[in-house]
């Protein structure tokens, strides 16, 4: 007796070949484990931990003391006619996720080699679901940072800085183009890792010295006008200017380099993505 044929689909994976930018439909189709790696990165973040999601209260806040105490009280560094404390917490705020979401794109490639050697999955999911993940984290500081604004603004009645109306609509616009182009330098970094494991270190070399050259201690408005299109050149630079400006009221806003900072974004984000589905069909045989 000849056993039935089975009705469930016949799957076939099979290479690609020629120019192929991002593969929308696979990665809908795939979006049930996206957020199952959501959920892992957020969870195992916090494994054995006591205070859990607090540590992203506490690490910028601790942060915002050590800027106030050297740069604001003993350098004497400018702040906008800000409070020292706010000035840095709000820098901060933008910075942390890109240092974070730049930390967790760049070692997509090495941290989860043994997965994507036993089974198939858009490889893009893993970055995307660490850019994700690393939003819930930007929420909790962004509701510590009110929360440090409003003691502050109740402590002083007549303070004349706080958010303007037009972050609703354009803080999470500015939020994008962090995510864009923290996910784009990332897979840059995740692809050449895979292939030149110095690259490992140089990412962390490179976050540090990255934070210096971003105005997060000295404000925009205090670099020569000559240096501001170089200033602009870094992506991360107008993000910081327009938290600033949305959260606190107070920032140097430029149409041309916020453009500028747009198309090295758009760059970064399209040639991220070209670089990283191209060395991803071949590095597990080199990892």
């Amino acid at each position: 007796m000849t056993p039935p044929e089975s009705s469930a689909p016949e799957i076939v994976i099979e290479p690609t070949h020629g120019f192929h930018f991002v593969k929308w439909r696979d990665l809908y189709a795939y979006r049930d484990l996206m957020w199952l790696l959501v959920w892992r990165d957020f969870a195992t973040r916090y494994k054995q931990t006591i205070l859990g999601p607090l540590w992203h209260v506490f690490q910028p806040l601790l942060t915002t003391v050590v800027f106030a105490v050297i740069f604001g009280q003993i350098a004497k560094l400018p702040t906008d006619d800000l409070p020292p404390t706010l000035f840095y917490l709000c820098g901060l705020l933008a910075w942390n996720y890109f240092s974070q979401t730049f930390n967790s794109t760049s070692s997509t490639l090495i941290a989860n080699a043994a997965l994507f050697g036993k089974v198939y999955f858009p490889r893009l999911i893993v970055p995307l679901a660490n850019v994700v993940s690393n939003c819930f984290s930007f929420v909790i500081q962004l509701l510590s940072f009110f929360a440090v604004l409003l003691t502050y603004q109740w402590a002083h009645p007549g303070a004349a800085f706080g958010p303007r109306w037009e972050a609703i609509v354009f803080l999470p616009l500015v939020l994008l183009q962090l995510a864009a182009f923290s996910l784009g330098i990332g897979l840059w970094l995740a692809a050449l890792t895979s292939k030149f494991r110095d690259f490992a270190v140089l990412s962390g070399f490179l976050i540090q010295l990255w934070m210096y050259v971003t105005p997060i201690i000295l404000p925009l408005t205090k670099v020569p006008p000559q240096w501001h299109i170089y200033v602009a050149l870094n992506p991360v630079t107008m993000p910081v200017e327009c938290f600033r400006y949305l959260l606190l009221g107070t920032g140097w806003i430029n149409p041309t380099l916020i453009l500028v900072s747009l198309a090295t974004t758009g760059a970064t984000l399209v040639s991220g993505i070209l670089l990283f589905q191209r060395v991803e069909k071949s590095f597990v045989d080199v990892v």
